[in-house]
């Protein structure tokens, strides 16, 4: 731990975990390869970190854009890095060409950006159909001529199909069945790319020759509910303070900004040094959990920019200096989420800059 560091908000990134969710996600697609996904800022975990952890096994990376693909090959890491957003003007492609990124076609104008830029050196792509989801991808009886056109490029040297699965989070929804039943329809290529985490979780069907796993090597839950296979996902960041004040309240005084929360008995409450400016959420309600020296606690009033409080009253045992789990391996931060009414992408991509962050292995 870097001798400088006083304040005692610390996000631990346990590697040894995301390794083992790789390797879990192996044994559930035994015959696809996989594209491991680190973008935005590998989900807050730490894109450079993380990759060189997975880079021993990890056949390919994907990110959202240029900047976060150069800057892992800037630090090293050498595996082909697929461009999920693609390239947002010709300029960039002798870029992606000279680094070997994979860029994803997913619109017309990309095309024509293609065939107007002086690129010259080979090129893989991805090239994505919009199955049903409408955010990205060419319409379905489109697909197949956007298709021939990029493949007839003198610089493109392979093309795999892929499409985005919007409702695999839950298994009972037909709607997977009928993105996939659009894709096989359409696609005319022999390499496809379908499944996102949730899809690896739900079923075979869509695994297909390179699945693109993101939320669950980070230890998040893919799906709207678990099952006995995401059960086995260990979660790799542990977001933590300790308790930096003590204050007896008595029954009838209010806590915290506007008073929120009023005492209904005489109240120990413990203040954390953690606050929305660390990216703990603000709209965090009174009794979300908080893990305090093995045993959970109710946050109580509002989110400040630097401190939460928590009710200790049934806590006797709780000191000044006691160790706070905000989320991690005792409180899982998919509960935090829903809790927070929102999901655990959002509070992991969230922890900011402030955070000093620890790496484990």
């Amino acid at each position: 731990m870097n001798k400088n560091v006083f304040r005692p908000t610390i996000a631990t990134i346990h590697l040894d975990a995301i390794l083992h969710n790789y390797q879990l996600i192996q044994s559930l697609a035994p015959n696809s390869r996989i594209v491991a996904v680190v973008k935005a800022n590998a989900y807050g975990h730490g894109a450079w970190p993380v990759a060189r952890h997975l880079a021993a096994q990890a056949e390919a990376f994907a990110v959202a854009c240029l900047e976060e693909a150069l800057q892992l090959r800037q630090t090293g890491i050498s595996q082909p890095i697929v461009l999920l957003e693609g390239f947002f003007s010709a300029r960039e492609l002798p870029l992606i060409a000279h680094h070997h990124f994979i860029p994803v076609f997913h619109h017309h104008a990309q095309i024509e950006q293609l065939y107007s830029s002086n690129v010259s050196q080979p090129m893989d792509a991805w090239i994505k159909m919009d199955s049903g989801m409408h955010r990205l991808g060419f319409a379905p009886e489109k697909y197949a001529a956007a298709c021939q056109r990029v493949h007839d490029h003198p610089c493109i040297r392979s093309l795999v199909a892929m499409t985005h699965l919007a409702c695999a989070d839950n298994p009972d929804h037909d709607f997977t069945t009928q993105q996939l039943a659009v894709f096989t329809r359409y696609n005319p290529l022999k390499i496809k790319s379908i499944s996102n985490s949730a899809g690896i979780f739900t079923g075979a069907e869509s695994h297909q020759e390179w699945v693109r796993p993101g939320i669950a090597l980070y230890g998040g839950l893919p799906l709207l509910a678990p099952n006995e296979k995401t059960e086995k996902l260990r979660p790799a960041m542990c977001l933590s303070s300790k308790i930096i004040a003590i204050q007896e309240v008595k029954a009838g005084d209010r806590i915290g900004y506007g008073g929120d929360f009023l005492c209904q008995r005489n109240t120990k409450a413990g203040v954390v040094a953690i606050g929305y400016a660390d990216g703990y959420p603000r709209h965090a309600p009174t009794g979300t959990p908080v893990w305090v020296a093995g045993r959970r606690v109710p946050l109580i009033g509002r989110v400040s920019m630097d401190m939460i409080s928590v009710d200790l009253t049934d806590h006797p045992s709780a000191i000044l200096g006691d160790e706070v789990e905000l989320w991690g391996q005792h409180l899982s931060v998919n509960e935090v989420a829903a809790c927070c009414k929102t999901i655990s992408y959002d509070l992991l991509t969230g922890v900011t800059g402030r955070v000093v962050f620890h790496y484990s292995s």
